[in-house]
């Protein structure tokens, strides 16, 4: 009874465009108030200071104030031309662009959102340009815009981390091999299409191999950034926090030495961080309120009970998880699907004898393709934010074929699990 309350409850709050935050806290002050004797809000206030101290995510606003810096010093633009350079004679052109520039952004930034609107940005008048199908580009950029969470640093594997105890550093170990293989699938895939489909995109630029080599020098900051923050987490010489802080400062330098070092800079940095920052914090406390009165009620309980009398094989009882996520992912917004769902699925999961940290990536993989698929499919609606024409529908069909490879690399993770402690060993 609380399971099919607690849904409909959600679903009425979220389809009548009440705030996230505000839906998760609700939700929670009725179940509270129906199902329990006991004035468990009277907890809010501590559980708010437990969530707003925890030094770890002290790293979100960290990561996000990192991105904002490389997207507003321009460094995107130039990463971008440089991959054209030198991917532009395969079929498909400029889609292994929007690819290449999704991934080495992605290793920068942290956000699927921040990625799919900075590639979007470059890359879109191009499409125009060069007469690529616009449908099937912005959808390769919605998709490219997905690794922004898988490969690190990435909010939403601090954000499980936060939620399951689960070490973080190796979370970002495990999400560079899945990653970089969604990457190369994505590119694949696309070669294929455009192969046998030359409508959706050609190969119309040309540029000299001395224009290539010397372009080479933009991706020095990107590697710059990727090595200052992941190198010093995997030398074991600075945490997660410690690490984006010092990328921070990385930025910095590479921001002076593109000369945007300005007030005007600072403030616009500044502002869409606190902007970005106090969204997740906020859905984070509430969430953590919600899974106190969960837990407290005994739905987590009940749940668990439930998934263990279906009889099913720990394999059976896992791809049930995932079709709940894919179900779930079309109404519910990425990050509080995350905060809502994990502590009840994860110790569901670990159980059964699933590794959490290869559960992480498989799940972030879940949320990844949340991100494309309609109708809260956040990338969709910014890369038609910057597109500015045409209908929302032509971008989520040109993302459809992303969401096929996605669940390819699903079947492949679940194949060969060993694949998230490649670089951990």
């Amino acid at each position: 009874m609380p399971l099919i309350v607690a849904f409909i409850i959600l679903l009425i709050l979220l389809l009548l465009s009440v705030y996230v935050a505000a839906t998760l806290g609700v939700l929670a002050i009725i179940l509270d108030k129906l199902f329990t004797p006991f004035p468990l809000y009277q907890a809010i206030g501590e559980l708010t200071w437990g969530a707003s101290t925890d030094f770890v995510l002290l790293a979100i606003p960290l990561f996000v104030l990192l991105g904002e810096i490389l997207l507003k010093a321009g460094i995107a633009d130039k990463v971008y031309d440089a991959l054209d350079s030198w991917l532009s004679w395969l079929p498909g052109g400029m889609l292994h662009a929007n690819i290449g520039t999704s991934a080495m952004f992605s290793a920068t930034s942290g956000s699927s959102v921040a990625t799919a609107a900075t590639v979007s940005t470059v890359a879109l008048p191009q499409a125009r340009k060069f007469g690529y199908n616009e449908a099937f580009f912005a959808g390769s950029i919605a998709a490219g815009g997905t690794l922004g969470i898988l490969i690190p640093p990435s909010i939403n594997l601090i954000v499980y981390g936060v939620l399951t105890n689960t070490s973080i550093p190796r979370l970002f170990m495990a999400g560079i091999v899945p990653g970089v293989m969604l990457m190369i699938i994505f590119m694949i895939f696309i070669l294929i299409a455009c192969m046998i489909w030359p409508q959706l995109g050609s190969n119309t630029k040309k540029y000299t191999w001395g224009y290539r080599f010397s372009s080479l020098r933009h991706f020095l900051p990107v590697i710059f950034i990727f090595g200052v923050v992941i190198g010093t987490i995997y030398a074991g010489l600075a945490t997660p926090t410690e690490s984006a802080a010092l990328g921070v400062l990385a930025a910095i330098v590479l921001a002076a030495c593109y000369g945007k070092l300005r007030l005007s800079f600072f403030k616009a940095v500044i502002e869409a961080t606190m902007r970005t920052t106090a969204m997740i914090m906020l859905i984070l406390i509430a969430a953590k309120f919600l899974n106190f009165i969960l837990a407290s009620i005994g739905l987590t309980e009940m749940l668990t009970t439930f998934l263990n009398e279906l009889g099913m094989t720990p394999l059976g009882t896992l791809i049930v998880i995932i079709c709940v996520y894919i179900v779930l992912g079309f109404f519910i917004e990425t990050l509080s699907l995350m905060v809502i769902t994990i502590p009840i699925v994860t110790p569901i999961v670990v159980a059964m004898g699933y590794d959490p940290v290869w559960f992480g990536i498989l799940l972030i993989l879940l949320i990844e393709m949340a991100l494309i698929t309609p109708p809260v499919g956040l990338n969709l609606y910014v890369v038609q934010g910057v597109r500015q024409r045409g209908s929302i529908t032509e971008v989520m069909a040109g993302s459809v074929p992303f969401v096929i490879m996605m669940f390819l690399m699903m079947i492949v993770l679940i194949a060969f699990p060993g694949m998230t402690d490649i670089l951990y060993r």
